[in-house]
């Protein structure tokens, strides 16, 4: 009689142990997985990720980026395109500029004021120079925030700019930050010396430069 009652009763306690596996609260582990899988990404993190172009929340070394596009100052046709990008504690400056006299050198600086509204540009004001510093070749001894190496011009009076502003920065807001400043093509050398511009002449382009 008793192992009759037994096996009349292994379905049910079989049946029971399967309800109870079945309802059984989820680990902490799954919990955490299927919240990482429905809930949304934070409203605030994914735009810096876009706008540096590295992901939110890591280690890595946070890079800005800026443009220029060279106008001729008045009576001239020099123009251009420029990038600035934000590499290991420099700015590296990269693009072309047209319209100069073949085989032709040219100074090339930052200027303090993003306004190029006058004809001779003039209105951007002098170098970029938040140190207080003399002017000097950049990344040789004292020089400007806003000093950079000449360009030079080939046969056909194309220049391809690829230089390095040394202590200038870009996009952080401080003191040193060139964006909103202007970019200037002069129409000579600049000698490395000479103060407070190194001799370079005229003004034959201008462009602010926008982050």
């Amino acid at each position: 009689m008793r192992l009759s009652r037994t096996l009349l009763l292994a379905p049910a306690l079989l049946a029971l142990a399967a309800c109870s596996s079945d309802d059984r609260p989820d680990t902490e582990a799954e919990v955490a997985a299927d919240t990482a899988m429905t809930e949304p990404a934070d409203p605030d993190r994914a735009p810096v990720a876009q706008a540096y172009g590295t992901q939110a929340g890591t280690d890595a070394e946070q890079s800005a980026v800026a443009r220029a596009t060279l106008e001729p100052t008045e009576g001239n046709d020099v123009a251009g395109e420029l990038s600035f990008n934000a590499e290991g504690g420099l700015v590296r400056v990269s693009g072309e500029v047209r319209g100069l006299s073949a085989d032709s050198v040219h100074g090339f600086h930052v200027h303090e004021n993003g306004d190029c509204s006058a004809p001779d540009a003039t209105s951007a004001g002098g170098h970029f120079n938040p140190g207080d510093d003399p002017h000097g070749r950049a990344g040789r001894g004292e020089h400007h925030a806003g000093d950079s190496d000449n360009i030079r011009a080939n046969a056909d009076g194309v220049a391809t700019v690829d230089a390095t502003l040394h202590g200038a920065t870009l996009g952080d807001g401080g003191a040193a930050d060139i964006a909103g400043k202007a970019v200037i093509v002069h129409a000579d050398a600049d000698d490395y010396s000479t103060q407070p511009t190194g001799d370079a002449g005229a003004r034959l382009a201008c462009g602010v430069i926008r982050l």
